[in-house]
């Protein structure tokens, strides 16, 4: 018996070890390398499972990306799109929009395989290609007969003296067959064969031709402090082959050159007239420009596609700009800073402000009567406890800013109490300056220029 038990150990240890199989060879063929098949768009598609994502659906958005990227986009010499550079550059862009939209309005695909380990999840997709032409096809005769019918809508409302609801139309008719810009698609309007998606485009384009926008006065001359100014801008917006204002055109207004806070959005009335309402002037530059222009989204109605966006940005609105020759603030300070009720030698806190407000465009003078703002600081420290050998001391100082015209407070700061530590009580006192300094710049200045420059 111990004979054969020890024959049966022999054997065992002579036998060959079972190797575990090569992870490279249990994967499927499709992802060895890339799949092919006769009539059909492939994607292959991966994800990671690290548990914050749900990679079932990470791995179909890849594949679906993957089966995109086999679809070309073919861009027409006589489409609309054409027109626009001649580097390709806008094509690329609108290419890259439809590629990215795509693969969320893709039908009919069909999942082939699946495959996982452990850390990592595949799947396999498939799209016919003849139905995918198919299915497209049918969509843009679709979007074709109704482009078409608005365009239709916004020939007769322009024929009716109805500019801006015409251009509503024809801006409904350009979302309707925006997918197809890159597509020569001929249609048959008023007995007349055209391009249609050229022929809406350039409808708009002669709309907003018939469009004069002018200003008045082209060019004023204001004060930082915007609401010191007796100056107003109001833009006048008529259509200029049939002698008449715009009522009801939406305009925007906004900074070219400079910057500031100028409301955007107007509505002209029935004179044609919108009052442009500038709040406030934030850029130091001395010349700044202010441009009034038509309100093209509220005039289209658009739901803000990026198609639309990019077309949009390539028509030519009709425009007027006023120029703003801005004055700087004149400033006239006065400063009483203390340490522990003595007069100090330097002025921290005034010095530092005045500084600040250099660099923020404003100017100086030592004759009040000549000043625009008076700005007032005051500061005294006072002495604190003792801990060991360190010394605190308090600092607290008050800002105070009046309009010298109207006589009256327009700002006034508190910096209560700020800490300073040294080996003695001056150069705590020193310490709670500088930090009152850094409080100042870092923290109050935003506020103090905003209350100050409205």
């Amino acid at each position: 018996m111990k004979r054969l038990l020890t024959l049966l150990i022999l054997l065992a240890g002579c036998s060959p070890k079972v190797q575990p199989p090569d992870p490279e060879s249990l994967k499927p063929a499709w992802l060895k390398a890339t799949p092919y098949q006769d009539g059909y768009y492939t994607g292959i598609g991966h994800s990671t499972k690290d548990g914050n994502t749900n990679y079932i659906q990470a791995a179909k958005k890849s594949a679906l990306d993957d089966l995109i990227s086999d679809i070309k986009v073919n861009v027409s010499s006589t489409s609309v799109l054409s027109q626009f550079e001649a580097d390709k550059q806008f094509t690329e862009k609108y290419e890259q929009i439809i590629q990215t939209t795509a693969a969320d309005e893709i039908e009919e695909f069909e999942l082939v395989d699946a495959w996982e380990d452990p850390a990592n999840y595949w799947v396999y997709y498939r799209l016919s290609i003849a139905r995918y032409k198919q299915i497209k096809e049918e969509q843009k005769r679709n979007a074709t007969l109704l482009a078409t019918d608005y365009l239709q809508k916004a020939r007769q409302a322009e024929k009716d003296g109805e500019r801006l609801q015409s251009v509503s139309y024809y801006f409904q008719a350009f979302r309707s067959i925006e997918k197809y810009l890159g597509e020569a698609i001929r249609v048959t309007v008023d007995n007349k064969e055209v391009l249609l998606v050229n022929e809406i485009y350039a409808s708009i384009q002669s709309v907003l031709d018939k469009i004069n926008i002018r200003v008045d006065p082209t060019e004023i001359e204001l004060n930082r402090r915007v609401n010191q100014s007796s100056q107003t801008v109001v833009a006048k917006a008529s259509y200029k082959d049939l002698n008449k204002p715009a009522a009801g055109l939406p305009l925007y207004a906004s900074f070219e050159k400079g910057a500031g806070d100028v409301f955007p959005n107007y509505k002209a009335d029935e004179k044609g007239s919108a009052k442009i309402l500038l709040n406030k002037i934030s850029s130091k530059d001395l010349e700044q420009t202010v441009v009034v222009k038509v309100d093209i989204d509220a005039l289209s109605g658009t739901s803000g596609s990026p198609i639309y966006k990019l077309i949009a940005g390539t028509l030519n609105l009709p425009r007027a700009q006023v120029t703003l020759k801005v004055q700087r603030p004149v400033v006239f300070m006065t400063a009483d800073e203390k340490s522990f009720g003595q007069n100090k030698t330097t002025f921290q806190i005034s010095n530092k402000l005045k500084n600040l407000l250099a660099n923020n465009g404003f100017e100086f003078t030592e004759d009040k009567r000549t000043a625009d703002l008076w700005f007032d600081v005051k500061a005294d420290s006072e002495k604190g406890s003792i801990s060991g050998s360190i010394y605190i001391t308090y600092l607290t100082s008050v800002i105070r800013v009046t309009a010298v015209r109207e006589g009256k407070e327009i700002y006034a700061a508190t910096l209560d109490r700020i800490k300073g530590y040294g080996l003695d009580y001056d150069k705590s006192s020193i310490d709670a300056y500088n930090k009152s300094v850094e409080t100042l710049e870092k923290e109050r200045m935003n506020e103090l220029l905003d209350t100050v420059l409205q």
